[in-house]
């Protein structure tokens, strides 16, 4: 698993399909997060988190090469996994901008 993890600012914005509001929305950071952390991290969340992450990720799959919208409580549990586990903050990923995870 990776300990280090950052926000990627992007030179030219990132497109994620968002199936919800049958749309594309445009990102200009980003973080990379290995399948496996992702998927302990999708463990960690409670029920409400989960039904939100789904509501923006409608049946995308989590697997290497998957790009997914970010939204403020996915940051909320992207942090505190990676502070309880790793003893690591992600404090740039705390200030309520938009952002896309890619599964690495």
């Amino acid at each position: 698993m990776n300990r280090k993890i950052e926000m990627i600012l992007e030179p030219s914005p990132v497109n994620v399909s968002h199936d919800t509001y049958r749309r594309e929305c445009q990102y200009t950071r980003g973080i990379h997060i290995e399948e496996q952390e992702f998927k302990a991290i999708l463990a960690t969340m409670c029920h409400d988190s989960r039904l939100y992450f789904d509501f923006h990720n409608p049946r995308k799959e989590i697997k290497q090469g998957t790009y997914l919208n970010g939204h403020s409580g996915l940051a909320r549990n992207i942090f505190d996994y990676y502070k309880t586990t790793y003893d690591v903050e992600i404090t740039e990923l705390m200030n309520g901008k938009d952002f896309y995870v890619k599964i690495i």
